[in-house]
């Protein structure tokens, strides 16, 4: 992996790319998502601050999970300016995912059990597939469509 001189405060865009380990491309589209931001030099050349390395790196832990980027974005607002955050910065915004993933892994598990019963069986069946109807909470009441009363609707006629 590149070193970079200690004494460099800003990157380049391919030093960063080189460090990070993301594509020059990703890295444009983190800036144009709002992930991470740079500042131009008089040639029109991006300079990255340092501390976007972990910033990046975050950004990529986060979406290996599964973490939507507009979520990502709104979790890095709160990271403070002018200095690198702490381990302790981290670990509350990670901590406000952690209800969110685990929903996700029980439905995964719940997904995983199933899928077992649906492999080759073709019928996706909204009576009794929980792959295609996944929480089913009207299935008890049998089978089809169920309508819902209307609210607030007047009659016409």
């Amino acid at each position: 992996m590149p070193q970079i001189p200690a004494r460099l405060t800003e990157l380049t865009v391919g030093q960063l790319a080189a460090r990070s380990g993301a594509a020059v491309s990703a890295l444009r589209f983190y800036e144009e998502k709002g992930l991470i931001s740079s500042r131009r030099t008089a040639g029109n050349q991006r300079r990255y601050p340092r501390d976007t390395l972990r910033r990046v790196a975050f950004v990529r832990a986060a979406q290996r999970v599964g973490i939507p980027l507009a979520t990502i974005r709104d979790a890095l607002t709160e990271l403070p300016d002018g200095r690198t955050p702490t381990p302790e910065d981290w670990a509350r915004l990670s901590e406000s995912w952690r209800s969110e993933l685990d929903r996700r892994i029980a439905q995964l598990g719940r997904l995983r059990d199933h899928l077992t019963d649906c492999i080759g069986c073709g019928c996706l069946s909204l009576e009794t597939c929980v792959l295609s109807n996944p929480d089913d909470r009207l299935g008890g009441l049998g089978s089809g469509s169920a309508l819902l009363p209307e609210r607030g609707r007047r009659g016409r006629g």
